[in-house]
């Protein structure tokens, strides 16, 4: 008999062991690696070349190359450098705020927003958000099939939709499978571009008519150093404002604030001066056409499929993200609905809305600008879970409207800094009045 209830209890204890196992390999199963709902907690977090290559892989953005052509159409070689490093400072210091917040925190923008805005107010950062990098991605995808189905196949267009098919799918899953997909493209992608790329940049200045300083004296000098520095902030600060999204993963502030800044400013130029050489050289806008001249084809596609991937797949993580906080949906679910609408609509995103995101890009600056100061003005709040969270904070919604219609307004100064003073102006007089308020209502209720 004592044996027979020997027996059982090591077979009900064998049970139980057996069932608290199968529940531990299902919570590994189900673990978000990328933390969409939560902060990312110590495990979670990464070294700062792993942080480094992802924030320098975020910033390989070929409609910087644009930008790059641009100042070099409109400066000298000096005005060019002067606009880089003042622009280069102000965006520095924008994403570094942000890489700072997020590391600090560990909280995605969307949940950064939710203390800002409110629970229902951060559906409004999160649409602009997604909005946004929904049609960046899509102009990526198309940036990528358009040249390479004309110069390799004849620009057949069932060959160029065959390529942005391919390329939107192949960039939907890197973003889809998380952060540790965007570290793995980004840790062979960022060495890639940035190697072949300063290669052929070198090369087609020295096939040049004299030094890069007497190929850039041929510009009209239409832009003043301010209103190229004005270019270099707008021409990634709507990307830069999702910032926090990738620095939470920083193992702690400093090294996700440093690698965020460094990574910003040698990315961000990097792509100006292939705009630059790119337009002296052949009068484009990509260090592709550079390449394709110096008959260097199969490595131009390489790098022109490789820097727009970079960033594409972290436009879509941040889509996803922004969509997932709206409809209270898991975020990889969100990625493939934000990828497969960013793929179907990139030739016609390519051709028609490039304007129309470049004025959408001055609403994001506001958001970002408040995030900080939310985080600065009530850093005990951010220690607390986040519970209880108010519905709306419509000084700071108030604050994002008025700064990005102030900054797509008015024409004097840079765009994205004028939305931000006023956004910032709004936020802090709105918490000054809550707080008095608060403070009002405590003492009545002492009396």
């Amino acid at each position: 008999m004592q044996y027979n209830q020997d027996n059982s209890l090591t077979m009900e204890s064998e049970m139980n062991r057996e069932k608290r196992m199968k529940k531990e390999k299902t919570t590994e199963k189900v673990t978000d690696i990328d933390y969409a709902e939560c902060a990312v907690p110590q495990e979670g977090r990464k070294g700062f070349l792993t942080m480094f290559m992802i924030m320098l892989g975020f910033t390989f953005f070929s409609a910087s190359m644009w930008v790059g052509q641009q100042l070099a159409e409109g400066l000298d070689f000096y005005g060019f450098i002067k606009s880089l490093i003042l622009g280069g400072l102000i965006l520095g210091l924008y994403t570094g705020l942000l890489g700072y917040v997020g590391a600090k925190t560990g909280l995605s923008m969307d949940l950064l927003a939710k203390r800002a805005f409110g629970e229902k107010g951060s559906y409004l950062s999160s649409a602009m958000i997604s909005f946004t990098q929904i049609g960046w991605f899509g102009v990526g995808v198309a940036m990528f099939a358009i040249p390479v189905a004309n110069e390799l196949l004849g620009g057949s267009k069932i060959a160029m939709w065959g390529l942005v098919i391919v390329a939107g799918g192949c960039m939907t899953a890197s973003a889809y499978f998380g952060i540790d997909s965007l570290t793995v493209i980004s840790y062979i992608a960022v060495p890639l571009v940035a190697v072949l790329g300063t290669v052929a940049m070198v090369l087609a200045v020295q096939k040049g008519d004299g030094t890069i300083i007497d190929q850039f004296a041929k510009s009209s000098g239409t832009i003043s150093v301010i209103g190229g520095a004005g270019m270099v902030v707008g021409s990634f600060v709507s990307g830069g404002t999702a910032t926090p999204n990738f620095s939470r993963f920083a193992k702690d502030a400093k090294s996700g604030t440093i690698a965020t800044v460094v990574a910003f400013f040698i990315g961000n130029s990097l792509m100006f001066f292939f705009g630059a050489i790119a337009y002296i050289f052949v009068g484009g806008n990509d260090i592709f056409e550079v390449m394709i001249r110096l008959n260097l084809f199969y490595l131009a596609i390489l790098v022109l499929g490789l820097n727009i991937w970079t960033t594409n797949d972290n436009a879509l993580y941040s889509s996803g993200l922004g969509l997932a906080n709206i409809f209270n949906q898991k975020k990889k679910p969100m990625v493939l609905i934000a990828g497969i609408i960013g793929t179907l609509l990139s030739v016609w995103l390519y051709y028609n809305f490039c304007n129309w995101l470049n004025v959408l890009n001055c609403t994001l600056p506001p958001v970002g600008i408040i995030l900080v100061l939310s985080y600065f003005m009530n850093k005990k709040d951010y220690e607390k879970p986040g519970e209880n969270l108010e519905v709306v904070n419509w000084f700071a919604v108030t604050g994002v409207i008025a700064g990005a219609v102030v900054a797509n307004v008015v024409s004097w100064g840079i765009a994205s800094i004028n939305g931000m003073v006023v956004a910032a102006v709004l936020y802090v007089i709105g918490q000054v009045f809550r707080k008095n308020e608060a403070g009002n209502k405590c003492a009545e209720h002492e009396l």
